[in-house]
């Protein structure tokens, strides 16, 4: 088997574990990953370069080393990603400026400025739920609710989040 072929494979198992279609991934990243270009990537019919697999990595909120051929599988759940939308919360306005500020260092760090979206791991999920004053749990409902997840979270067990939910 290629070496695309292997990194399509681990591509797409990272897709499902997470539960999201082709076609998700791009609704959830406000278009910047195609269906059809996230496709040829999983079948190895087109090469990823490692700047675009970096990028695609840290929007699907595992390790770069999990979607590489090696001897390791990719460690489910690790990192598991919830997908914000951030134009979504900025028209929320006060209540969520904290969350955005936060949201904002993380791109600072990320240098990733597209300002659509943005996928943030269970640690800045409960880091973002302390800010807002709430468990992960209830963050979760109230920005589903609100329009801001830009994927679906899954089981947020996977995620390592633990509470009783609620405020």
């Amino acid at each position: 088997m290629s070496y695309s072929r292997d990194v399509g494979e681990r591509l797409r198992q990272v897709r499902v574990d997470r539960g999201w279609s082709l076609q998700e991934v791009e609704r959830a990243s406000g278009g910047r990953w195609k269906a059809a270009v996230i496709g040829s990537y999983e079948r190895g019919d087109r090469n990823i370069s490692a700047t675009r697999l970096l990028e695609l990595s840290e929007f699907y909120g595992v390790r770069p080393a999990d979607v590489l051929p090696g001897e390791t599988a990719p460690q489910r759940g690790f990192g598991t990603a919830v997908v914000l939308d951030l134009r979504r919360l900025e028209a929320l306005g006060g209540n969520y400026a904290p969350l955005r500020r936060y949201l904002e260092t993380i791109q600072i760090q990320r240098g990733d400025f597209n300002r659509r979206v943005l996928s943030v791991r269970s640690e800045d999920l409960r880091a973002l739920a302390v800010i807002h004053e709430s468990t992960p749990e209830a963050l979760v409902d109230e920005l589903r609710r609100e329009g801001v997840l830009g994927g679906d979270v899954g089981n947020l067990e996977q995620l390592g989040v633990e509470g009783n939910g609620g405020r």
